[in-house]
């Protein structure tokens, strides 16, 4: 699908990629479409620790820790990296039982980052945030891009700072940098790393595995979500757009499927009959009461052309196909 769209700059570009934090959710996915995209060579994954069989047999991999900034640029300057995508991060549930590291590491490895463009030796940035930027006073339906932004969690500071870190690396430096606020992320290759919305991924393996569920979140809890596959076509669709369509430097709103956990239970339901929920509420409850339940997403739309193509059932359907498939069950 990718390679359609962009083989005819590929030669072009000559662009050689190190994705940062390879072996989480998003990384592990990515990593395999980028490498469609511009050759298994050219898109360098690392991490601290190894990533998946598919991508260190597919290409390079480098064991990194972002927190060592010479080791950074070492790595930038031995495989002439034109693009820089940081996926690292301690996530919102994580961060909260270790603030000082998930600070450090969240806002530590960005400013790493965004020194190696101000610095000239890459071209091009891609930095994630998220609706976790949000709080308890930002509206919660079709919250918009620009709104109030209180968030009351380490991991939803980290990135409202680190939006206002993009913004003026850009505008004071011309750093070249990219980014969305992913919703939560749902996706079969790899297991969730420690986010709130978790419970929408590891559903679907409980489900396969025993049949029966245990939420964290209540059940009418509705919170934005993405199937994984639309996430990862908007990232590079975001980074392909030629510079003058991306208007927003901080970060965009991205979009997805509002659903609470009854809700993804119902549809499991379909496919697995016997499937049983119960709920037990956790410290991530009122993490989750403090996001929005629907996201406004038109400056992504008509800037440059995203559009959302996995709704709950296609995407429900897809995880299980696959993770029947990696369970060796025959649906």
């Amino acid at each position: 699908m990718y390679n359609v769209i962009f083989v005819q700059n590929i030669s072009q570009m000559k662009e050689r990629i190190l994705i940062i934090g390879s072996s989480g959710q998003i990384g592990t996915e990515l990593v395999l479409e980028l490498r469609k995209i511009y050759g298994n060579t050219n898109v360098i994954a690392s991490d601290i620790r190894r990533t998946s069989e598919k991508v260190m047999q597919s290409g390079p991999f480098e064991e990194l820790d972002v927190l060592n900034e010479p080791h950074l640029r070492e790595i930038v300057k031995k495989y002439k990296i034109t693009q820089v995508y940081l996926l690292a991060a301690l996530l919102s549930a994580t961060a909260e039982k270790d603030i000082e590291f998930g600070w450090k590491l969240n806002i530590r490895s960005h400013s790493h980052v965004l020194d190696l463009a101000k610095d000239g030796l890459i071209k091009k940035i891609f930095w994630p945030s998220s609706i976790a930027v949000f709080g308890p006073t930002t509206p919660k339906n079709n919250t918009p891009q620009s709104t109030i932004m209180e968030p009351n969690t380490v991991y939803g500071i980290s990135k409202q700072a680190g939006e206002r870190w993009n913004e003026y690396y850009f505008n004071k430096f011309g750093v070249d940098v990219r980014s969305l606020r992913y919703p939560g992320l749902v996706g079969w290759r790899a297991k969730a790393g420690g986010g709130t919305t978790d419970y929408a991924v590891n559903i679907f393996h409980q489900a396969i595995q025993y049949g029966k569920y245990e939420s964290f979140l209540a059940e009418n809890t509705g919170l934005p979500m993405m199937y994984m596959s639309d996430a990862i076509r908007a990232t590079i669709e975001l980074m392909e757009a030629p510079a003058e369509q991306v208007k927003i430097r901080s970060s965009y709103n991205l979009a997805g499927i509002s659903f609470t956990p009854k809700q993804i239970a119902e549809e499991i339901l379909k496919h697995i009959p016997n499937f049983e929920m119960t709920y037990n509420t956790d410290f991530r409850q009122v993490i989750a009461d403090s996001w929005p339940f629907s996201i406004d997403d038109s400056h992504a739309k008509k800037d440059w052309g995203w559009e959302m193509k996995y709704d709950l059932e296609k995407m429900t359907s897809d995880m299980m196909k696959n993770l029947k498939k990696q369970y060796t069950i025959t649906a």
